[in-house]
């Protein structure tokens, strides 16, 4: 049995990377008593999965990893288990059971996400930058200087802009993930400032993942719904 966590990751846990967070689940599995699955061999690891790991430094309420179960409890319990053995900043959300088989992993799922841009104090834009947020996105083109580790390219991020649009003093911002159109809040937030003639300073706001969505439509019409969504409660 496959089942998807959903978890947040808050306060002083957001300085915490990714393989951290990955041993970090695997014990809390094993103390909470789940029957978990383990890969054969000489080695045998703890199948375990995650979507789209978070950056460092980043905040969510929409956090997920796969887990294989040899058997399981009802998600209820389960949820209550891993919670009684969670740090401060950790907490599980929902489990719930999803499609078995390569087609239904998390990872290779990711088409969306969503983020709340919040400007630390003292540190939001002067002038009129909330008016011309909605002239930033009427732009037919939004290019940016993409960094990877081996080279760095002009890309359009515009068409991976999905939405973007004030809640109150912060940016909500929903944009392309997954391996190929994946789209960082920061690379948004640099084109907004160099549009507005602005110096760019990461530390300037914070960044908080709020969902993670897969695409269940077609070719012609994006359909997202959230990981958590294609599977089912166990009761």
């Amino acid at each position: 049995m496959k089942v998807r966590v959903k978890f947040a990751k808050e306060g002083v846990m957001k300085f915490i990377g990714h393989l951290d967070i990955m041993r970090y689940f695997q014990k809390a599995v094993k103390r909470a008593g789940l029957d978990a699955s383990f890969s054969e061999g000489f080695s045998p690891h703890m199948i375990m999965s995650f979507a789209a790991p978070l950056g460092v430094g980043i905040t969510s309420t929409g956090e997920y990893f796969d887990l294989e179960l040899k058997s399981a409890s009802s998600s209820k319990e389960m949820v209550k288990a891993l919670n009684d053995t969670m740090a401060n900043g950790m907490r599980v959300l929902s489990i719930r059971q999803v499609e078995e088989g390569k087609a239904g992993k998390a990872m290779s799922l990711v088409a969306a996400a969503d983020y709340l841009v919040t400007f630390r104090d003292g540190k939001a834009p002067k002038g009129d930058w909330k008016q011309r947020l909605a002239e930033f996105l009427k732009q037919p083109e939004i290019k940016i200087v993409k960094k990877t580790k081996k080279n760095e390219k002009e890309v359009d991020i515009r068409p991976f802009i999905y939405a973007m649009r004030l809640e109150g003093d912060s940016i909500f911002m929903q944009l392309a993930a997954g391996s190929v159109k994946n789209t960082k809040p920061e690379l948004v937030m640099e084109a907004f400032a160099a549009y507005r003639g602005h110096a760019y300073d990461s530390g300037d706001f914070t960044i908080h993942r709020c969902e993670i969505y897969a695409d269940t439509g077609s070719e012609d019409a994006m359909h997202l719904v959230s990981l958590e969504d294609l599977g089912d409660e166990i009761e």
